[in-house]
């Protein structure tokens, strides 16, 4: 993986990355293979940018130095990680939806620096890979969420809301949310991250405007519609889900 430069401030998972970064360091005497691995996931060569023509080879060390690097962030199951900011789960995501945001990250149809970072190193194959592996995935909910709004969620999950025209949101990530294709899994998601996406929609996905159309155009009306409260609700009640 290439090194990260710059380092975004006030982020999350960027400072998590500097630690250890350092915790590596401070092991190089050692050579202990926890040291060697970390050295991969930081300094490994790239294979070439998503989206390159050719086939492209790479080892199964490789591929575990990739998996550990986006567990620094993600954590070491992929359940996500609460903080100042919340950092997604990507265990047990749909491979066709993991693989087509990583895209969106290069081509701005989403836009975040760090993650632009990380995803235009990764060749389509190590891309494929990765969703492969992650999509195997499912450990426990981190739960958290307020307990008192999970019924009203539920009912929103699986109804709607008809007088304000929101279909249910099982139409399209399946009765027990764990995602179709290209529509994700949001079962187990975490509860501060789906409430910051719904309620900041315009500023977390679809940011590539008409010349960039992305697929998420279909959750913009859905998203707007929904009231605070709904927010929380439905959040709550997909991060019980498991």
């Amino acid at each position: 993986m290439a090194a990260l430069r710059p380092r975004p401030n006030r982020n999350a998972c960027s400072l998590r990355l500097r630690c250890e970064r350092r915790r590596a360091t401070a092991k190089v005497a050692s050579s202990a293979p926890g040291w060697q691995m970390a050295v991969l996931a930081l300094g490994l060569a790239t294979i070439g940018p998503a989206g390159a023509t050719g086939a492209a080879t790479f080892s199964d060390q490789e591929l575990q130095a990739k998996i550990q690097y986006c567990t620094y962030c993600h954590q070491p199951s992929g359940q996500g990680y609460v903080g100042s900011t919340p950092i997604p789960r990507l265990a047990g995501q749909q491979t066709d939806y993991f693989k087509n945001q990583l895209q969106a990250f290069i081509d701005r149809r989403r836009v975040n620096f760090f993650m632009f970072g990380v995803a235009h190193s990764l060749s389509p194959e190590m891309l494929a890979a990765l969703a492969d592996h992650f999509n195997t995935l499912n450990p426990p909910s981190l739960g958290g969420a307020p307990t008192e709004l999970v019924e009203a969620g539920k009912k929103i999950f699986t109804e709607g809301v008809p007088d304000a025209k929101i279909p249910p949101c099982a139409t399209c990530h399946g009765p027990e949310a764990k995602g179709n294709g290209q529509f994700p899994r949001l079962a187990g998601q975490l509860y501060p991250y789906i409430v910051k996406t719904l309620t900041n929609w315009d500023q977390e996905r679809g940011q590539g405007g008409a010349e960039k159309p992305d697929t998420s155009a279909i959750m913009r009306p859905i998203a707007h519609s929904l009231t605070e409260s709904q927010v929380k609700e439905v959040a709550a009640y997909l991060s019980t889900l498991e």
